[in-house]
């Protein structure tokens, strides 16, 4: 089993040029475009969807390789999550060849190997770049293709950092440079999600109202903090794709998002010193001012100020930035009851609430 550990960029087209010669200038390893024909599969239920596993066989130069990847997690557009990669002689299924760990029950579910069927391709061109950044060795490929199921398809245009061995951080550290290149946005969604998007009949994607926020019963102050910025960072990601694909009301959405950041991060701002976010703080501003701006949807989501202000977010989530900020104090806040804070929190606001309509009515 391997771990994927990696940080994916959608690429504005007309970036596509400029961004390859500036890659050509950090003295990696280079490797030339080789052509990757992918098939996903899938069973007639989505029984590997459901269970959050994607399936799928590679040809790469006459060479072939069967991959699961299972559950994991995805911040921004950083996705981290196990998966199992077997050599095969021919482009044939064969889960007989997967560890039983792959398996929800530990062993492969009977009659699944029979009922799994090919659902949606892609066929892209990966150009890579390989070097080190601080002791830790990073893949960046560049992906020019298309995903297709039936009579639809999508392009490819993508960024992706891998990290091969050593620290995520690295990985940020490498991302924030390439941003000095505008063209870049975080994208969540992988080709995976892209392609049973199209295989479902690629409905219109419609606004999506903030949900209300679900935790662990025993979770942690710090558990409702990352989750309420993990909830923000989804909502902003999710709208934006609809706001590019030419739904103008789905600005709002983003902005929306963008404000639930900030209050989140004032609802716990007892706890967590303002300084530690102060710089994320100045980037939303930034990123804000170019999402009010008479631009387009293009030119304001693939500006830097909104890309550095989304991955400052994500760094922000994934390193836990917060930390270095607490005193002993606050850390024991942290890991105190969030039922408990919200509780807190909650019976103050009704409290408040109260007392103005009471001055109000009276």
């Amino acid at each position: 089993m391997a771990q994927e550990i990696e940080l994916k960029f959608i690429v504005n087209h007309d970036a596509v040029d400029a961004l390859r010669n500036h890659l050509h200038t950090l003295g990696g390893e280079h490797h030339a475009p080789s052509q990757l024909l992918n098939i996903y599969f899938e069973t007639p239920d989505n029984w590997l969807r459901r269970h959050d596993m994607g399936l799928r066989i590679r040809g790469e130069n006459g060479r072939y390789e069967m991959t699961m990847k299972i559950a994991g997690r995805v911040t921004g557009g950083l996705h981290q999550r196990p998966e199992y990669n077997v050599a095969l002689s021919e482009p044939v299924l064969d889960l007989t060849q997967l560890p039983a760990e792959v398996w929800p029950d530990g062993k492969l579910p009977a009659g699944l190997a029979s009922s799994v069927q090919p659902l949606f391709s892609t066929d892209f061109y990966r150009e890579k770049w390989c070097l080190d950044v601080d002791g830790s060795r990073i893949e960046i490929a560049l992906d020019l293709g298309d995903v297709k199921a039936g009579e639809f398809a999508e392009p490819i245009c993508e960024l992706e950092l891998e990290l091969l061995r050593g620290d995520t951080r690295a990985v940020l550290k490498l991302a924030k440079q390439l941003l000095s290149q505008t063209g870049l946005r975080q994208g969540s969604l992988s080709k995976a999600a892209r392609g049973y998007h199209l295989a479902q009949g690629n409905a219109p994607r419609e606004n999506t109202p903030t949900a209300i926020l679900r935790t662990a019963a025993k979770a942690t102050v710090e558990q409702g903090l990352e989750a309420s910025l993990d909830l923000a960072l989804s909502q902003w990601q999710y709208h934006e794709e609809l706001w590019l694909r030419g739904d103008e009301s789905a600005k709002e959405h983003v902005l929306d998002a963008m404000g639930l950041v900030r209050h989140a991060l004032m609802l716990f701002g007892g706890i967590v010193p303002r300084k530690a976010s102060a710089h994320l703080r100045d980037l939303l501003t930034q990123a804000e001012a170019t999402m009010t701006s008479a631009v387009s949807a293009v030119t304001a989501v693939y500006s830097t100020q909104t890309a550095m202000a989304k991955l400052a977010l994500t760094e922000w989530l994934v390193t836990k930035a917060w930390q270095p900020f607490l005193d002993a104090k606050a850390q024991a806040k942290m890991a105190d009851s969030f039922k408990r804070f919200a509780d807190i929190h909650l019976s103050r606001h009704a409290a408040e609430l109260k007392k103005i309509f009471w001055t109000t009515s009276g």
